[in-house]
């Protein structure tokens, strides 16, 4: 996806139904179109069914052709911790080594093998709602090798990287914590009414996105700030800038990404794979 700007990405849709929301996710470039097709459905959460299911089609670019079609969930538990990797790895200080996370499902475990990756991780903090589930991924990292224990909010003060992988609708910890050095991604959301961080933190930091115009339309984290005056939606960096070289955010004060899960990533993925399987390329 060389040349590929996510300012000009495909929009996502949504549709209320009875039951939730239908979610649609279009992208292409010049080898491939596609597009991902999720479901809510909130009271999934009582029952053996995942709230989040959905399936990705992937066509050709040229004739148009469909190719393959592959399990949404899956697709979407690789594509955002490799987005995340990408943006610790450009923007962590130095040294990088302890990670407190937030969240303890799917989106966080594929978050641990992203952060390590990247980083020469040394210990991880988990910090979830779920003592129980919290638990299991500290036995999963410990199993890989890693020092991890089950912790409080209190863990940002000492983090290099933190991570927020949640379904949080509010702030999940005092922006004020976050150390000068550190970066936080925050994933869970995209919804402008929603976010993981404050204000505070939106205020100190300097601000990476995916794109503008999807954080100004979908990401609660900065679009709640903006709001409240406490940031110019043109002090906001694109991602792209800052892996391409054109910006190198200081050191000196947090680094935010917000990512908010755009459909070029998914094209990106599902291309990935089929070149792979089919031998496409």
């Amino acid at each position: 996806m060389a040349g590929l700007d996510p300012e000009q990405d495909g929009p996502r849709t949504r549709l209320a139904t009875p039951a939730g929301m239908l979610l649609q996710m279009p992208s292409a470039d010049e080898r491939y179109c596609g597009s991902k097709l999720v479901t809510s459905c909130p009271v999934n959460a009582g029952g053996d069914r995942p709230v989040i299911q959905g399936v990705y089609v992937l066509f050709d670019g040229a004739t148009m052709s469909p190719v393959a079609v592959l399990d949404g969930t899956a697709l979407t538990s690789l594509r955002t911790p490799a987005v995340s990797g990408l943006a610790v790895r450009h923007l962590a200080a130095p040294g990088a080594t302890r990670v407190a996370l937030f969240g303890a499902g799917v989106q966080a475990a594929g978050h641990v093998d992203a952060m390590r990756a990247v980083l020469d991780v040394e210990h991880i903090d988990v910090v979830g709602r779920n003592p129980a589930r919290a638990s299991l991924l500290v036995e999963r990292i410990r199993a890989a090798g890693v020092s991890a224990t089950v912790a409080g909010v209190e863990a940002v003060a000492a983090a290099d990287v933190v991570v927020c992988a949640t379904a949080a609708s509010t702030p999940l910890f005092d922006g004020a914590l976050v150390a000068d050095h550190a970066v936080v991604v925050a994933i869970g959301s995209h919804d402008p009414t929603a976010r993981e961080v404050d204000t505070a933190l939106v205020r100190r930091s300097s601000v990476v996105v995916e794109s503008r115009r999807s954080a100004l339309a979908e990401a609660g984290d900065v679009v709640i700030p903006v709001g409240e005056g406490a940031i110019d939606p043109a002090n906001l960096t694109p991602l792209a800038d800052a892996v391409r070289g054109g910006v190198a955010p200081p050191h000196d004060r947090p680094r935010l990404f917000k990512g908010t899960g755009m459909p070029w990533e998914d094209l990106a993925t599902a291309g990935a794979i089929a070149d792979r399987v089919l031998g496409t390329r």
